[in-house]
């Protein structure tokens, strides 16, 4: 049973920068990943909601970093796309700008979500992602998005495949299958969202 009632979960703000940001206290898990990933769709998945996040076929819907609070001080984020080729170069640096600052500065960021598509994981921006994580020190749940768009015996293939490119880094990189639409790893996603958020928790029971 989840820590929180995901389900509860609002929709709080929506800024262009860091600088806008509320106060940096509490705890922030991010989504990130490539244009068309889908990470609104997971956040909806995430919280049993179809609207919470604005989903779109375009890639590059989320221009901003927009917020959502689960519970007072728990906080879930949606962060600009990145790798979407037709965007202007001006928009591509600024998402890019906006990306490095918040890995780089937020101290209330305990966790990253790094979705790719299973069919094409671990482009160069992921693995450039990934690093930039791992330089943070910011722990990394890997999820392999539309994992219903492949059979199982492939999906299988992809997994294992990912978790092999990454085991070196295995204490802070985990991998799972995912797929909104099927609900394939849901229960996965609110464990770690549970055991990301359970140490501040802990220390406010203490």
């Amino acid at each position: 049973m989840s820590v929180f009632d995901y389900h509860l979960t609002r929709f709080i703000t929506s800024s262009p920068g860091l600088h806008h940001l509320p106060a940096d206290n509490g705890i922030e898990v991010a989504f990130i990943g490539r244009s068309n990933a889908g990470k609104s769709s997971a956040l909806n998945a995430c919280t049993n909601q179809k609207n919470l996040a604005r989903t779109s076929k375009m890639p590059g819907c989320t221009q901003f970093i927009n917020l959502f609070q689960i519970s007072e001080g728990y906080r879930l984020v949606d962060l600009p796309g990145y790798g979407y080729s037709n965007a202007p170069v001006v928009i591509k640096k600024k998402r890019n700008t906006i990306l490095v600052e918040y890995l780089k500065n937020r101290q209330s960021l305990k966790g990253l979500l790094i979705l790719m598509d299973i069919r094409h994981p671990l482009k160069k921006l992921d693995q450039k992602m990934i690093l930039s994580a791992i330089g943070y020190n910011i722990p990394v749940l890997v999820l392999l998005t539309k994992a219903d768009k492949l059979n199982y015996k492939n999906c299988i293939i992809q997994l294992n495949t990912v978790r092999q490119l990454t085991k070196i880094f295995s204490s802070i990189i985990k991998v799972q299958l995912f797929s909104a639409k099927k609900t394939i790893g849901i229960n996965t996603l609110h464990q770690q969202l549970d055991d990301w958020y359970h140490d501040d928790l802990t220390k406010k029971i203490r």
